[in-house]
């Protein structure tokens, strides 16, 4: 039987750590907003959105249904990983 070497990947790990080139400012100032965050991988809900971007639920689930939307359906309820909601965000308009 051969030994198989399991890879662990910490999610807390220090986002200080990775290697990053910097193209444009806009990159680096995306970068230090991530780093002030708690937890940037938690899940956060249509309601937390509508709040963010100050629009009503309606016009925030239409949001969660758009194909370029990076949100998931967990049984009647939506979520969208905070990180990649900040991410859409600063690429996209609604």
């Amino acid at each position: 039987m051969e030994d198989v070497k399991e890879t662990i990947i910490d999610t807390q790990e220090k986002l200080d750590s990775i290697p990053i080139s910097f193209d444009n400012y806009q990159e680096k100032i995306l970068l230090e907003a991530i780093k002030r965050l708690k937890n940037p991988f938690i899940n956060i809900s249509v309601q937390d959105v509508a709040k963010d971007l100050k629009i009503g639920e309606n016009m925030a689930y239409s949001i969660f249904k758009r194909e370029d939307f990076p949100s998931i359906n967990i049984g009647r309820c939506w979520k969208v990983c905070l990180i990649s909601y900040i991410l859409w965000k600063t690429q996209k308009r609604v």
